[in-house]
């Protein structure tokens, strides 16, 4: 009975290759290297941006550890391939991670051990070897990419046995360390490997009212991390706010709960870009900025700042008008607004006037009484942007009162 091509065990020497074959083939494992890999990213595109992505490092040291490993075995049988073999688990991880089938990575491995046996023939030729040796080099080969197939088929089954119960939870663990004060932790790229979750260059963080209704989770991308059975539900969206992404949010968010985008930043940022979109919602609520199913930071970045600490801007304001102080409440109120519309539109007394339905005489008596009260401090650019700085947060919050008026002269 005939027997049956067995491929060897992990660590097997791979017989009957002579051990001298290991010195003829180690010098070319750099030349070997680089041709590789270019030919596989030529062949599989997607493998290209891996190595230009945050797993480029390692993808790179595993192909080496593949190849020196090899050649190792025909020199130093039993030779140790533990990191090899790591390395080849996060292929698998990665694969799974992607949402790729193994046949990329199969097919990348053959297309590898092809263009190595295209190398080791040249060899053969240079030094004359047996077409005897050059054949057990070939089947060694194709039985020890065999073998590297198997080893990160157990990173991509890992990942798939914990996607439906570990990896919700690493992801949710993930969120908060990235939204906790920075510097980000120096673990964060393994545990974006536990959570089957590649770290984005950049981020966009979305604040949602609470309760969350139930569907709004279904209708979110997979790459989305999520925390929404707090009392300040929220979304982390990898990169920034595409059309695609826009249509998903408007989606989920149809007949459910309203949200706050925040701006796209780095990682170590994600902090703040959820505090101005919460910041964002408060304002809706106080009637600052005008409501709608999902607001956006980027439209409201100068109401932010002026309102991002009030009581710093209720002293700024009482600095730069304490020269109104002794006025009648409704007088001063007449003046503020006045000088609001004057210092940040920069309009003629007519304009102004009919800003504030009052007669242009009106306007040029108070801008009058204001350069008698205010003096120098209404020329120096220092104090006419604090002026303006205070007198548009006071306006957004409401806290300057309507000027309103007949046109007649003010007593």
């Amino acid at each position: 009975m005939p027997s049956t091509a067995r491929a060897p065990e992990v660590g097997e020497p791979l017989e009957p290759l002579p051990k001298e074959f290991a010195a003829f083939m180690r010098p070319e494992l750099p030349g070997l290297m680089k041709e590789i890999r270019i030919e596989v990213t030529r062949a599989y595109p997607v493998y290209g941006r891996l190595l230009n992505g945050p797993n480029a490092g390692a993808i790179r040291q595993g192909v080496e550890q593949a190849l020196s490993a090899f050649v190792d075995r025909v020199d130093e049988p039993g030779k140790n391939a533990a990191l090899r073999d790591e390395l080849l688990r996060k292929f698998g991880r990665v694969e799974a991670y992607e949402g790729r089938e193994l046949d990329t990575l199969q097919g990348a491995y053959r297309l590898g051990a092809r263009i190595a046996l295209r190398r080791a023939k040249a060899v053969g030729q240079q030094y004359r070897l047996s077409p005897t040796v050059i054949l057990a080099f070939a089947d060694a080969l194709f039985a020890y990419v065999d073998e590297l197939e198997a080893i990160s088929r157990e990173g991509y089954v890992e990942v798939q046995s914990r996607a439906s119960s570990e990896v919700p939870a690493q992801r949710r663990r993930l969120l908060h360390l990235i939204l906790a004060a920075p510097p980000l932790p120096q673990a964060l790229p393994g545990l974006c490997e536990a959570a089957a979750w590649p770290l984005p260059a950049e981020v966009t963080m979305v604040a949602l009212r609470s309760p969350v209704p139930e569907h709004l989770e279904a209708g979110l991308a997979g790459d989305v991390l999520m925390d929404l059975d707090i009392p300040q539900p929220h979304l982390l969206i990898p990169g920034g706010l595409t059309p695609e992404r826009q249509a998903m949010l408007d989606a989920a968010l149809v007949g459910g709960t309203q949200g706050a985008v925040g701006l796209t930043v780095p990682p170590a940022q994600a902090a703040d870009s959820i505090r101005w979109a919460r910041r964002v919602l408060q304002l809706a609520d106080e009637g600052v900025v005008p409501d709608a199913p999902l607001l956006r930071c980027e439209d409201h970045l100068v109401t932010l700042w002026l309102l991002s600490d009030p009581p710093l801007v209720a002293q700024l304001a009482a600095r730069e008008l304490a020269p109104l102080d002794q006025l009648p409440a409704s007088r001063r109120d007449r003046l503020v607004e006045t000088l609001r519309v004057h210092i940040s539109t920069r309009a003629p007394a007519e304009q102004v006037g009919d800003m504030l339905g009052v007669h242009a005489q009106t306007v040029r008596y108070r801008l009058r009484n204001l350069d008698a009260r205010f003096g120098d401090r209404l020329a120096d650019p220092a104090h006419r942007f604090a002026l303006e700085a205070a007198l548009r947060a006071l306006h957004l919050r409401g806290g300057a009162g309507g000027a309103g008026g007949t046109g007649g002269r003010e007593e």
